[in-house]
């Protein structure tokens, strides 16, 4: 009840923010972002759109990947009306497809840019179910894999920046407070939901497994980042609940309802991107990684989200699922992998 009234009212935390706080707001001291080149998932609308603002707004290089380049350079559009300023590119990437994250890192390392910052935002609720090019199911595969691919594909960019200009670099993970409701066996559940025809699949389910897997993927990788002792950290965040284009298939009167009933825990945008901003751009996290955010201040995660021998286990089979020409094909009987070895 006490942490409710403090949502409620919008008590500050530990940080000197709360829920109320907006990412100008938590920006503001930041010291200006212009030696900063950031690149941002799912920034064409909605939070991802928000973060991206603000960075701009203080100073930062953005690289904004997206699925749709019309919607990429709308987004851009916005930003440069308020910036004008701004450094934006705009680049193609389907998170969902493996081979288009290679394509994207491929073309991104062609510019011979620094890399500071990667905060993966872009998120996917799949009602329907669907299997992707590569033989997972299609939430797990735009929230989470495609994300891993992404994070591990880009680190030395991010090390070797780090090394370069002495600036810290930061990885970003958005996930969301409802990994909690996530039980069971992740491995063995992403093989039965993988499966064409899957009587298994449940949206929110599936939903919650992905944003599980964003917070052992914080866990795993900064213990393997400070192994590396490289200058890198790796956060995760949970940006609050907030109306987005995420709820865009199912609108009607029931959503609307709903929205409307539980009004007074909503967010606006601007307080939903708060959290991503302050971890991202904070002077003050220097050095803290592997923790998880929620209403900009460190919070506590579940006893599975903690779990080191699951994150490592969800490591290896992501490791798995990425490799090139092999396509990963689960057996939720025994929660291991087969291979087909074709290249695809």
């Amino acid at each position: 009840m006490f942490e409710t009234l403090k949502y409620l009212i919008g008590a500050a935390g530990a940080s000197g923010y709360g829920s109320k706080s907006t990412g100008e707001q938590v920006t503001e001291n930041c010291g200006g972002l212009h030696s900063i080149t950031a690149i941002i998932t799912g920034a064409t609308s909605g939070i991802g759109a928000e973060t991206a603002r603000v960075l701009a707004k203080r100073g930062a290089r953005l690289v904004l990947p997206a699925r749709s380049l019309k919607a990429a350079e709308d987004a851009k559009a916005r930003i440069i009306s308020e910036n004008p300023d701004a450094e934006i590119i705009v680049m193609g990437l389907d998170l969902s497809s493996l081979n288009s994250v290679r394509n994207f890192v491929s073309e991104f390392e062609s510019f011979n840019l620094p890399l500071n910052l990667l905060i993966n935002n872009a998120g996917k609720f799949a009602h329907e179910h669907a299997i992707s090019e590569d033989g997972i199911e299609m939430t797990f595969a735009t929230n989470y894999l495609g994300h891993f691919l992404l994070t591990k594909l880009l680190l030395k960019k991010m090390i070797e920046t780090a090394k370069t200009t002495g600036i810290q670099g930061r990885i970003v993970n958005v996930s969301s407070s409802i990994y909690n409701w996530f039980s069971g066996d992740t491995i063995r559940y992403l093989g039965q939901i993988s499966r064409n025809k899957s009587r298994e699949f449940d949206p929110t389910r599936a939903y919650a497994l992905s944003k599980l897997a964003n917070v052992l993927h914080t866990k795993e990788l900064a213990q393997r980042l400070k192994q590396m002792e490289t200058n890198v950290t790796v956060n995760c965040v949970h940006p609050g609940v907030v109306r987005t284009r995420l709820t865009r298939e199912r609108e009607g009167m029931v959503t609307d309802m709903a929205f409307f009933l539980t009004s007074k825990l909503l967010k606006t945008v601007p307080q939903a991107a708060a959290t991503t901003c302050y971890v991202a751009t904070h002077p003050g996290l220097v050095n803290v990684t592997g923790k998880y955010f929620s209403d900009c201040n460190e919070a506590s995660t579940s006893k599975l989200g903690s779990n080191s021998t699951e994150a490592a286990r969800l490591w290896t089979a992501s490791e798995i699922m990425v490799s090139r020409g092999s396509k990963a094909v689960f057996d939720p009987l025994t929660s291991t992998f087969d291979y087909d070895i074709s290249m695809k």
